[in-house]
């Protein structure tokens, strides 16, 4: 249960179309360098001015009485998979409840994965198609990443038009599933994706081994979900984190953002990579923080099946010493969500076929805040860093987003470090029939989120509207070095 907390505001205003002046008064506010008692002064949807106090402002101004609670700037979740058609079931989250989902939970903004188009499609056919799903749905600002299915001299110039004319400023690769990329054409791309000054983001798994234990797994008539996790061991996803590394040195230091790190062998690449100058980043996720592959013992195993799997609980710890040292930049979520009842059913009889992913878009922020910031591993700054200024820096968001300089978006969460409360999905906002954390318990939670200036989120209840989400161009990548 979430306790209410009282603000002396008229949320009718506060959540409509009408731009109101709004006045945070006297809470913690946090950035990515300090945390001060401070007032926010918010004006037509943006941050007007920060300081120890604020005396003038209109006589109309919501004030909300902030005391006790920590400000901070609204997340910023850089990998989702909403409205995601994966072949054998399409996600039960869209780009309306994904983002309602996102927004009561501290969320301000995504950048989503695009889905795979049609076979040969260009660049330019899924950000249509995605712009469509999410443009009258979207609660909050969103963007995406281009999708790679293949590589030729038409997609490789298609690139520039992707970033400089769209917004477009990162691209996802594969080296897995249905267009998984070759090493000639990952490094095709890495070169290119330099050259127009755009990040390359990549799925990193060895398909060819992958393949052979899964076939060898089935063949021994082990099909339960267990052996999912057994089929993609660390090492395929370390072996790939490498290679990718390596290949991005061939490229001319090609910048280069492992998505869903899930291992500590994969983070020492990483780290020997970063030693050696070269620009690399790491994202990691709640689910390889706080949950171990004894999931896959459990009754309920199907719910999760998501790649990369979940790791020997030892493996929890080297991540978490990751987010204190500095080694890994972000925390997303991965969000891709199917229902356990239905849809992860498929998969009972044989993992294989049950479709990989899970919801946590809604928790992200609640639980690395309890989990990270109360339990004393990291700062309510480093809290920010993770969550929403690197995510900012990295994908062309910044200083629009991720910070609380004057002009910036007025995108803020408001944090209640008393509040107490257990996760159960009859809390949550997805439109899925579980979460994965079930029973946890979170020490501090989000009360109010505000975007661009309106409140879409209070005590638990959303308060947003569909549509009210505006698509971002992205700046280009060699803004943010």
């Amino acid at each position: 249960m979430i306790a209410h907390r009282s603000f002396s505001v008229d949320l009718d205003k506060l959540t409509s179309d009408v731009s109101t002046t709004i006045l945070i008064r006297q809470g913690l506010v946090v950035d990515h360098q300090q945390a001060q008692q401070a007032d926010i002064l918010i004006k037509d949807g943006k941050i007007a001015d920060v300081a120890p106090v604020i005396s003038a402002f209109p006589a109309d101004t919501q004030v909300i009485d902030a005391s006790g609670l920590y400000v901070m700037p609204g997340g910023i979740d850089v990998h989702t998979h909403f409205n995601i058609d994966v072949g054998i079931a399409r996600s039960s989250d869209d780009f309306y409840t994904g983002t309602r989902a996102a927004a009561c939970g501290g969320t301000t903004s995504v950048v989503d994965h695009m889905g795979f188009g049609p076979k040969g499609c260009n660049l330019h056919h899924q950000l249509a198609v995605y712009k469509k799903y999410a443009k009258e749905n979207a609660v909050i600002d969103y963007s995406f990443h281009g999708v790679i299915q293949h590589i030729n001299e038409e997609i490789l110039s298609e690139m520039a038009s992707m970033v400089e004319e769209e917004g477009i400023s990162s691209f996802k690769l594969y080296l897995t599933y249905g267009y998984k990329l070759d090493d000639e054409s990952v490094l095709r791309a890495l070169i290119q994706l330099k050259k127009v000054n755009a990040l390359t983001t990549v799925h990193p798994e060895n398909d060819a081994a992958i393949a052979m234990r899964r076939e060898m797994l089935l063949e021994q008539g082990k099909t339960a979900p267990k052996y999912h996790a057994e089929s993609r061991p660390l090492e395929c996803e370390a072996e790939a984190i490498a290679r990718m590394i390596n290949l991005a040195k061939l490229a001319g230091d090609a910048p280069l953002y492992i998505v869903h790190l899930s291992n500590g062998l994969g983070l020492d690449y990483v780290r020997l990579a970063r030693r050696n100058k070269q620009p690399v980043w790491a994202e990691t996720c709640p689910q390889y923080l706080l949950l171990d592959d004894r999931c896959y013992e459990r009754d309920d195993a199907l719910k999760f099946i998501l790649s990369p799997p979940l790791r020997p609980q030892e493996e929890r710890e080297k991540l978490w010493q990751g987010l204190i040292d500095g080694s890994i930049d972000t925390v997303a979520t991965d969000h891709c969500s199917f229902t356990y009842h239905d849809q992860k059913q498929r998969g009972k009889d044989n993992f294989s076929a049950c479709p990989n992913g899970m919801p946590g878009v809604e928790n992200r922020m609640p639980l690395l805040f309890s989990e990270g910031v109360m339990s004393g591993r990291i700062s309510p700054s480093r809290f920010v860093e993770l969550t929403s200024y690197l995510p900012a820096k990295l994908f062309g968001l910044y200083p629009q987003k991720g910070c609380l300089a004057k002009g910036a978006d007025a995108d803020l969460v408001l944090f209640d470090p008393e509040q107490q409360v257990t996760t159960t999905h009859d809390l949550l906002h997805d439109n899925t029939d579980y979460t994965p954390y079930e029973g946890m318990n979170c020490h501090g939670w989000p009360i109010m989120t505000l975007s661009r200036g309106r409140v879409v989120a209070c005590n638990g209840e959303f308060t947003g509207r569909a549509g009210n989400g505006r698509f971002i161009r992205r700046k280009p990548f060699e803004h943010q070095k």
